[in-house]
Parts: C-alpha cells; structure tokens; sequence
C-alpha cells in the first residue's frame, strides 16, 4: 500500500501549484505561470521541496497560468505527463503568448502521453495511489487527480452553480464523475481547499 501522501501549495500570483508527494516521489499539479519559473523555485525553496525531487508534473489543463513554466521545468529533469485529451491543447496554447511572457515552448516528442484509464499504474509507480480523469467543463482538456484518499486536483474546473447555460450539463457530469470515484475534498487552481459535500 502507498504511503500516505503530503500535499505542499507552491503557488504564486494567485495560481495554486501543488506538490503531491510520497517519500521523496513527488508530483507537481500545475506547472507554474510563463516567464516566472523564478517565483516558483523560489517557493518550491522556502517550502524545502527539491526541485530535484520533482520527477513528474501534471497540468489540469492547458491555459498560460496552469502550464506556462512547463517546458522550464523539463528543461530541469521533470517529466510532463499529458493525457490525450490534452495533446492538440498544447500547440494551441501557444496563440495566446505574447513576445513579453518569457514562454518557453514545450516541445512535444519526449511527453509522456497516456490514456486516463493508464493514469492508476503511473500514479502507483510514483507511489500514488488515485487516478487521473476528464473533467471538461472549464476547457475540452481539463484533467482532474483524484486520490483514493479523497483528495481530488481539480484546476479551474468550474463549480455548478457558476456554470454558463451552454457548459452546465458538462461540467455537472464531471463533478458527479468526481464524487463517484470517491473525491472528497477539493483542491483548486485558485482559492483555498474545501470539502465536496
């Protein structure tokens, strides 16, 4: 059985960046804002997490504050995992960088791609215990690390009383695919962690 895991929030400007670890495994969830990769070694310091350490990163989606230091971090050892729900958001990311964000690219080839139903038996290599799932709503590509602990990464999945008419069935399907697999307390990409009732 895993060990139980320690959960570290790195973020900066507003943008929540947790590091989930197991023992010295760790996984980062969300990847830092472009041009800043700076702020975050700076936090990951203050809050004595290696970046060493940090073997594998996650983006619950593809939008500049959740996956904007990406490549810096590869560039450092980190290992992106993207699920297919997320390959063709990568590219497309990149029409909304402007010359002054500091964005390194992510380059694509040495990615590591998966299916969701793949994610337990990565997760289980990390020392993880949990799964990675689809949780469109907020975008076509958001992803969301729910633990088999209860603990559930969500990034801007959008909560259903905020939902607009055109996305509402969307995103109360995703939600509802949450609580069935067991999510407990939420983790978001912004704000403070609460519990799922």
């Amino acid at each position: 059985m895993p060990p139980a895991c320690t959960i570290v929030n790195v973020g900066y400007r507003s943008t929540n960046f947790w590091v989930v670890s197991a023992g010295r495994s760790r996984l980062l969830v969300d990847l830092g804002w472009p041009g800043m990769f700076g702020a975050l070694q700076a936090a990951l310091h203050r809050l004595d997490v290696p970046l060493a350490e940090i073997t594998h990163g996650l983006a619950t989606h593809y939008h500049l504050d959740h996956a904007g230091a990406a490549q810096d971090l590869k560039n450092r050892g980190m290992r992106l995992i993207v699920t297919e729900e997320q390959v063709d958001a990568i590219p497309a990311m990149k029409a909304h960088i402007k010359p002054t964000d500091g964005y390194t690219d992510i380059v694509l080839h040495d990615n590591l791609v998966i299916r969701c139903d793949e994610s337990r038996d990565l997760l289980a290599r990390l020392g993880l215990a949990g799964r990675i799932m689809p949780t469109p709503g907020h975008s076509d590509d958001s992803v969301s690390l729910v633990l088999d602990s209860g603990e559930t990464f969500t990034g801007d999945l959008t909560l259903p009383a905020m939902a607009t008419d055109e996305a509402a069935e969307q995103i109360r399907a995703s939600w509802q695919a949450l609580r069935a697999a067991g999510a407990r307390r939420v983790f978001p990409g912004h704000g403070s962690p609460w519990s799922l009732q």
